[in-house]
């Protein structure tokens, strides 16, 4: 292929349609899928990649997505059913220690052939609601990676367009949700195909050598965005360091994860050496599915973030490479097979805080104070009449913390994800659950600020029949830290009573496995709050009465926290203001 550049306007026009390939391929998948995890809340991603495995372009759907996949083809290399692509293949893969974000996220995968040449692959992954673990939905307390359930390397479910007949019944035999399941991966396989169809067109259109130099363009220009902003940060070493709270069943054991980030012209080395060892749970994070791909979310969030570009950089291969990632193996960021590692996501979005703390210093107008840096990630689970099982996958939304010119947002997804919630309606149409509450919180402040923390969500969720919870979340005792003189956020908690009698109350701790429930059980989820950025003195009086009116701050906080005075009609008092600030100053 000859090296010619293609111009600009022609690179323009193959970028746009590469997007919109990826974002339809997205749009088919979760509009053809029957759980809630999918058609709701999007937990997919979705793209196409050359016969090198790089990124050509991603769907903008949940960054835990976005960096992923390569990893899942390179463990595909190594384990392919047959060792060969043909037309007409369509592989499952799953397996942690092949590149996999973690065994629930099945990843589809066709190979793209032009002209009789294996050119590229059209690829999605989606979270999907049960594969046969231990216990429903979700898995954290469980010894190794068997438990997690079903484990897929490299199997063709088609092969040269013939189905596997035998693979499909091993999978709903093995699935307590068989039915979603395999509705679920048939609406990857047509996302999948959706790519392959799509990606031929354009090079019917544009022609091979003309569509992969401007990829290959597209590429090296989003590699070099990237690096232009690292420069721009003082080299240097950058460190930070938070706990989580524990691994599932070591409940006193707080787990460090120290983050250094290690400037050096260009490039950017994030080492994870100094944080917790692997465990003995399925609280370890697959090193090159989700450790790395954290680490990719992180840096676009910092420095290629759209609202702050005048020309948004293409999400693809390029703005991966200046993004080198270190953690010792044995370490919960790079766990030894057969360590389990199905419970991965907290630690990633702590990674990204401390990532984000590290660097405040040098990087005071791009950064955020602590935000709840966690996924409240719940499964509901029971038996219905007929003796089927039916299982519901939840994520609930968290804080960030303030920003250096606005609050924190409220109650929304956070640093690593991006899904959407799931309507309190479709619960009532297929499950038996009711939502008693859905609010942000109320019975603790964010952290204070000249721009405040986001408020975190309280839900409570409550189940008519028998079954099982299991809960994966963070931060019970780190408390998001503040910035530049604001003040930290609040911790989350969880609960768990009956309906019945709400009086008495179980405090659980932020991740538990296969909780048996009763009827009218309810798990209340409290997330965490964001921390404040800047002097709390600095926000305006007429900013903190407006919180106040809005119920997002009391009477007392606004004057402990701001200095702020109000009288019984909720007016400022501004000469008992001036002396409270004056007083706090001092």
């Amino acid at each position: 292929m000859e090296n010619k550049k293609v111009d600009p306007i022609t690179m323009q026009v193959i970028s746009g349609a590469l997007d919109t390939i990826a974002e339809e391929m997205g749009h088919v998948l979760y509009r053809m899928s029957f759980s809630s995890i999918i058609r709701e809340s999007q937990d997919l991603g979705a793209g196409l990649f050359d016969r090198n495995y790089q990124t050509i372009c991603e769907s903008e759907s949940t960054p835990m997505h976005i960096g992923s996949i390569p990893a899942y083809l390179r463990g595909v290399e190594k384990t392919l059913q047959g060792g060969e692509w043909h037309e007409g293949d369509v592989v499952v893969h799953n397996h942690p220690y092949y590149g996999s974000s973690h065994t629930p996220d099945l990843a589809i995968i066709i190979p793209v052939f032009y002209e009789g040449e294996l050119v590229g692959f059209s690829a999605n992954t989606a979270h999907h609601i049960d594969i046969g673990a231990a216990t429903p939905g979700l898995i954290i307390d469980v010894g190794d990676v068997y438990a997690e359930g079903m484990l897929f390397a490299g199997l063709k479910l088609y092969e040269k367009g013939k189905k596997n007949e035998g693979l499909e019944k091993m999978i709903t035999a093995n699935s307590r949700a068989s039915q979603q399941l395999m509705r679920d991966i048939e609406a990857q396989v047509a996302s999948a195909q959706l790519g392959v169809k799509r990606f031929t067109q354009l090079l019917d259109k544009y022609g091979m050598e003309r569509t992969f130099t401007a990829i290959d363009q597209l590429i090296d220009y989003s590699e070099q965005m990237l690096r232009n902003k690292i420069a721009e940060i003082p080299d240097g070493e950058y460190q930070a360091t938070g706990f989580l709270d524990d691994d599932g069943r070591n409940r006193e054991e707080r787990l460090p994860v120290v983050v250094t980030v290690k400037v050096q012209g260009d490039s950017v080395t994030v080492d994870l050496t100094g944080s917790a060892k692997q465990t003995p749970t399925a609280y370890n994070v697959p090193f090159e599915g989700s450790c790395k791909v954290a680490a990719f979310a992180g840096f676009r969030k910092l420095l290629l973030d759209a609202s702050q570009l005048d020309v948004p950089i293409p999400s693809n291969e390029g703005s991966f490479r200046p993004i080198n990632v270190v953690a010792p193996e044995g370490s919960i960021f790079n766990p030894i097979f057969p360590a389990a590692a199905e419970a991965r996501f907290t630690q990633c979005n702590m990674m990204i805080d401390l990532i984000i703390k590290a660097l405040s210093p040098v990087m005071p107008e791009k950064v955020i104070a602590g935000s709840s840096a966690a996924i409240s990630f719940a499964s509901y689970a029971g038996m219905k009449d007929d003796g089927d099982y039916w299982v519901f996958l939840e994520v609930n939304e968290g804080a960030y913390g303030g920003r250096p010119n606005s609050d924190g947002p409220d109650s929304i997804d956070n640093l690593m994800a991006n899904t959407r919630n799931n309507p309190i309606e479709d619960l009532g149409m297929h499950l038996p659950m009711i939502c008693d509450r859905y609010e942000l919180r109320d019975d603790v402040m964010p952290g204070a600020g000249k721009h405040r923390g986001g408020i975190g969500v309280v839900k409570a969720q409550r189940v008519l029949s028998p079954g099982f919870i299991t809960h994966e979340s963070e931060r019970h005792y780190h408390v998001p830290w503040g910035a530049f003189g604001g003040s930290d956020g609040a911790v989350g908690k969880c609960e768990i009573y009956n309906y019945d009698s709400q009086d008495t109350v179980n405090n659980m701790p932020s991740k538990f496995s296969g909780y048996a429930t009763k009827a009218n059980d309810v798990m209340a989820f409290y997330a965490p709050c964001g921390g404040g950025y800047g002097n709390p003195l600095e926000r305006s009086p007429e900013q903190v009465r407006e919180d106040v009116l809005d119920d997002f701050c009391t009477v007392q906080h606004a004057y402990e926290a701001y200095g702020v005075v109000l009288d019984k009609n909720l007016e400022i008092d501004r000469l008992a203001t001036a002396a409270r600030r004056s007083e706090m100053g001092a």
